[in-house]
């Protein structure tokens, strides 16, 4: 029998043994086949170190590997040690990779303890690397690095860390945020006989630009230059990145030309993370500029970069030029996807372009791309903010008849829809529709519900809805305490109201009371004339760190000019407001309530003006308005 043979049957008769699956099932299936002879594999003759058939396993490892045939590859390795075939980690790397895929790092650690007892196989760092990268991409850092400590710190161990160990050793203390344990090991790299390379500064400068230390961060870039390891254009993206989350886009835009001096050409995600930073800060216009730039150097946008795009220009309420971006997006053979389509529909529908956006769902159902949830959710949105309810609540139905399922966005535009049109019963009852569509009842759709009936004036029925909630374990959020306190003071019930106020300050950050909580229970305070009961809520709204907007000094101004005898223009209550924010060092609140100042009329005093003007002017103030002109130069 010729080699070609005995291997072509070795891979029928292995292929053919039964999976795991397979077994114990009733008479209908077919007879397993026989088993191999081992006369089969015992028969060829022997070929320099190797019997004749072992390339056959190692291939045969390498196929139930790619295909993720486990139960396959258990039966090789079963039948390579019966017959006391030479196993190589060659194989054993292969098998780990294909443990990664399936996500499977139990199973990956079990073989690599198994390696040298079961089959013989001394691991080596390559093997040790590949298990560790296997468990930290399941996320399980805390595992790897216990991990790595148990077989590194191990009696007699023939593994000895190269850089790709502390690579992933970095990446898992950084995922950790134990970045300084993570500066400790990269300092110890070089007295190990590891010196960094190119991943390990990109890792560590990434751990350091999520804890907000960019400085850190950025100085590691002229360290890594010293040190002959050059940086990648991933180096400078890590760093703009992280420059551009925190708002510095000047710094950015130098690292940038740095890029260039460097010989590295920025690429797709250095100029999207700029683009994407620019929209953050509102400099849509710079964005584009820069679009214009990023064609022009040959760097072609993608999805990404123009989705970007369109969704900023869309928050600032420019739909129609995003509109044109998506026009020019198309020119440049791009197709659209569902996500620019919603963004482009809920910003028309917003900006009161509804025939717009009608067209543009019309235009994108004619070019095949079919919408999701967000597109649907968006239009069912747009629908009834233009006071259409019973025409979203079709959509909402088409939109089950498609198969997507509707999210809290959705639910909660139509019942806000149903509630604006004043069709109250049919609010709840959608409310109430949504558990035979297998949707959960959460605080988006509670706080929906109840700030409907109190606005409505149904206060009995949104407490019973504030009841159930508390019932099925959801804690109310600001937006369901501000509309129960409303819907108490509106009835009258002002110490209720008060009392669930101070419920809400014991409860979690999300449901603490914000300006507008505050300024309810003025407006009622003072209209009842409790004023001196309003002035201490104030006092204990400034000393929660809360300041007062533009509603809160009408109140209170209202209330003065109204209810006092003799009348006050409001002056000096606002003048001290002003000093009382100064002396707590938040000027942005003082700046806003001087501004409503000077817009009524009534201009601060002297002293008080001097003390705005001095903690505006303070050299930090100065620098920023500096950097601001080098920003807007820099693009």
């Amino acid at each position: 029998m010729t080699k070609l043979t005995v291997s072509y049957t070795i891979r029928r008769g292995l292929s053919s043994l039964p999976s795991k699956a397979s077994r114990g099932q009733g008479t209908s299936q077919p007879p397993p086949p026989p088993p191999l002879s081992d006369q089969l594999f015992n028969s060829a003759p022997q070929s320099g170190s190797f019997r004749l058939g072992d390339s056959t396993f190692y291939s045969l490892i390498h196929h139930y590997a790619h295909t993720a045939d486990f139960t396959s590859l258990d039966d090789v390795l079963c039948r390579m040690k019966l017959q006391n075939r030479v196993f190589i980690e060659k194989c054993f790397l292969v098998i780990f990779k294909a443990y990664g895929r399936a996500h499977l790092p139990d199973k990956a650690l079990d073989l690599f303890h198994r390696m040298p007892h079961d089959f013989r196989c001394i691991p080596t760092v390559k093997s040790f690397n590949s298990v560790l990268n296997v468990i930290i991409k399941e996320g399980f850092y805390h595992r790897a690095l216990d991990f790595y400590n148990r077989v590194v710190n191990a009696k007699n161990t023939n593994i000895s860390p190269n850089v790709l160990t502390f690579n992933l050793l970095l990446k898992a203390m950084c995922k950790l945020g134990w970045v300084d344990r993570a500066v400790e090991v990269f300092r110890e790299m070089p007295l190990r006989k590891c010196p960094p390379d190119v991943y390990t500064y990109c890792t560590l400068m990434d751990g350091l630009c999520k804890e907000d230390r960019i400085d850190e961060a950025v100085s590691l870039l002229d360290e890594m230059q010293t040190e002959g390891c050059f940086p990648s254009p991933v180096t400078f993206n890590v760093l703009i990145n992280g420059l551009c989350k925190k708002g510095d886009l000047a710094r950015a835009a130098k690292l940038v030309d740095n890029m260039f001096l460097k010989g590295c050409c920025p690429n797709q995600v250095t100029y999207n993370t700029l683009i994407h930073g620019l929209c953050i800060k509102g400099k849509l216009d710079k964005a584009v500029s820069l679009l214009d730039r990023m064609v022009s150097s040959n760097c072609i946008p993608n999805d990404i970069t123009y989705g970007t795009i369109v969704n900023g220009l869309v928050k600032q309420g420019r739909a129609e030029d995003a509109v044109k971006v998506m026009i020019s997006m198309q020119e440049r053979g791009y197709g659209v996807n569902e996500y620019i389509y919603s963004a482009l529909i809920s910003g028309l529908f917003k900006g009161g372009k509804s025939e717009d956006a009608r067209k543009l769902w019309t235009q994108m159902m004619e070019k095949g791309c079919k919408p999701n949830t967000v597109v649907y959710s968006a239009l069912i949105d747009g629908l009834c903010r233009e006071g259409k309810p019973n025409e979203a609540e079709e959509v909402l139905y088409e939109m089950i008849d498609e198969g997507c399922t509707p999210n809290a966005y959705t639910y909660s535009s139509l019942m806000k829809g149903f509630f604006k049109a004043g069709n109250c019963n049919k609010a709840v009852q959608l409310w109430k529709d949504m558990a035979e569509h297998e949707c959960i009842h959460n605080k988006v759709y509670y706080s929906v519900l109840i700030h409907g009936l109190c606005e409505v004036g149904n206060l009995s029925e949104a407490m019973m809805v504030w009841a159930d909630m508390l019932d099925k374990g959801c804690k109310p959020d600001a937006v369901a305490y501000s509309s129960m306190i409303q819907g108490l003071c509106n009835a009258g019930s002002i110490e209720e109201a008060l009392k669930l106020f101070h419920e809400m300050l014991c409860q979690e950050t999300e449901s603490q009371p914000d300006v507008i909580t505050y300024n309810i229970l003025f407006n009622t305070l003072c209209n009842q004339n409790s004023i001196s009961r309003a002035i201490d809520l104030l006092n204990s709204m400034l000393d929660r760190a809360c300041d007062p907007d533009i509603a809160t000094c009408n109140i209170f101004l209202r209330t003065l000019r109204e209810k006092l005898d003799p009348a006050q223009d409001g002056r000096e209550f606002l003048d001290e407001l002003v000093i009382r924010l100064l002396n707590r060092q938040r000027v942005f609140g003082a700046s806003k309530i001087v501004q409503v100042m000077l817009q009524k009329f009534l201009p601060p005093k002297a002293s008080t003006w001097g003390r705005v003007v001095q903690e505006l002017c303070k050299p930090k103030k100065v620098q920023a308005a500096i950097d601001k002109c080098w920003r807007n130069l820099d693009f």
